[in-house]
C-alpha cells in the first residue's frame, strides 16, 4: 500500500523543513543504535492455550437462540449470556462493522483493544481473545471461526479484523472536514447504547469505546507508516464467531464506510446491513468450563495499608 500523492507530498514538505535539523542531530553511531534487535513486549506462554477441542464440541452442539440485524449507518445492541455463541454476518453485500463489548452487570468494564493487541497481533482470528480494560483485565470473548482466516497478510502489509484503528467519530471528521456528520460508528454505537440504557447520550457517550473493526481490512503504509484502510474481502455467508467468557452486553455498528474501500463518514458510500446471531451450546458440552474472573493483582500498587 502507497500512501496517497497529498500525504506523499505533505511528508516530503515535513522533511525538507527538519531535514537540515536531522542531519545536524544525528549521533556516529545512528547505525549501531537502529541495529539493536525487536524483541516480542509480551510472553504470553502462561495463557491459556486455545482448546480446539472444547470449542469445537460446543460449537457442534449449538442452537440458534436469536438475531439481531444492524442497518447501515446505524448500530443495534444485542446479549449474550456467558457460554454462548454470537456471530456477526454479512448478508447482503461487503460491509464492515465496529464492535463494542462490555460486562453485562457493568459498563465500566468493557473490551480494551490495546492489551488484546499486546497480547495478540494487530488484527486477531481464531484462537485469539478479545480482553476487557483494567482492573478486571480477562477474557470477555474467544474468537471460534473466522472465514476471512484465511486473508493472512497482503502485500501492502494489510490484514482483516484489526484492533489498531479506534472507529470513526464525529469529532475527528469535523475537525478535518467542518462538517458536522451524525452517522460516524462512534455516534451510532453512542445512540445504541444509550437507547438500550434509557439513558441521555452525553451520559452514556462516555462508555463506548475503542472497537474491534470487524471484516476491515487495514495496516500501515510501507512508505510513511500511516493507518490506511482498503476494501474488505468480506462477501455475503461470510461470519467471524465468538464464545462468550462471560456475560455479555454487544453493540455493532454498521459503518458508514461500506466496505472502507473509498470512504468513510459520509452518505454517499454503498453501505449494507450486518446480522448477528446468538447461539447456545448444550450444558453438556459446558460441563468443566467456567466463566473467566477478573485479574487477581492485589490492587495495592505498591501502597500499603495503615
Amino acid at each position: 500500500m502507497v500512501a496517497s500523492d497529498t500525504s506523499i507530498k505533505y511528508a516530503i514538505a515535513t522533511s525538507k523543513a527538519i531535514g537540515y535539523l536531522i542531519m545536524l542531530n544525528t549521533p556516529d553511531d545512528a547505525a549501531q543504535r537502529r541495529a539493536a534487535k525487536p524483541i516480542i513486549c509480551y510472553e504470553v506462554d502462561q495463557l491459556p492455550v486455545y482448546d480446539v477441542g472444547f470449542y469445537e464440541n460446543a460449537r457442534n452442539t449449538m442452537q440458534k437462540i436469536d438475531e439481531v440485524r444492524v442497518e447501515p449507518r446505524d448500530a443495534s445492541t444485542f446479549n449474550v449470556p456467558a457460554g454462548h455463541f454470537f456471530r456477526i454476518n454479512s448478508i447482503d453485500g461487503p460491509q464492515v462493522g465496529d464492535l463494542n463489548l462490555w460486562n453485562a452487570h457493568d459498563l465500566n468494564e468493557r473490551f480494551f483493544s490495546g492489551k488484546t493487541r499486546q497480547l495478540h497481533a494487530s488484527h486477531v482470528t481464531t484462537g485469539d481473545r478479545l480482553w476487557s480494560n483494567l482492573p478486571g483485565l480477562r477474557p470477555m470473548a474467544t474468537i471460534t471461526h473466522d472465514t476471512l482466516g484465511w486473508y493472512g497478510w497482503d502485500e501492502d502489509g494489510g490484514g482483516v479484523h484489526d484492533v489498531i484503528g479506534t472507529r470513526c467519530d464525529p469529532y475527528t471528521n469535523y475537525m478535518l472536514k467542518g462538517v458536522n456528520y451524525h452517522y460516524c460508528c462512534h455516534s451510532n454505537l453512542t445512540r445504541a447504547l444509550a437507547s438500550q440504557q434509557g439513558q441521555p447520550t452525553q451520559v452514556i457517550e462516555q462508555y463506548v469505546h475503542d472497537v474491534l473493526n470487524v471484516f476491515m481490512c487495514t495496516g500501515f503504509t510501507l512508505d510513511t507508516h500511516q493507518y490506511f484502510m482498503k476494501a474488505s474481502p468480506v462477501r455475503p455467508g461470510d461470519f467471524i464467531e465468538f464464545f462468550a467468557e462471560m456475560d455479555l452486553l454487544g453493540a455493532l455498528s454498521a459503518c458508514p464506510g461500506g466496505d472502507c474501500g473509498s470512504s468513510h463518514s459520509d452518505d454517499s458510500t454503498p453501505c449494507h446491513p450486518l446480522l448477528v446471531e446468538i447461539f447456545k451450546p448444550d450444558p453438556a458440552a459446558l460441563a468443566d468450563w467456567q466463566p473467566s474472573t477478573p485479574n487477581a493483582y492485589c490492587g495495592s500498587h505498591g501502597v500499603s495499608s495503615a
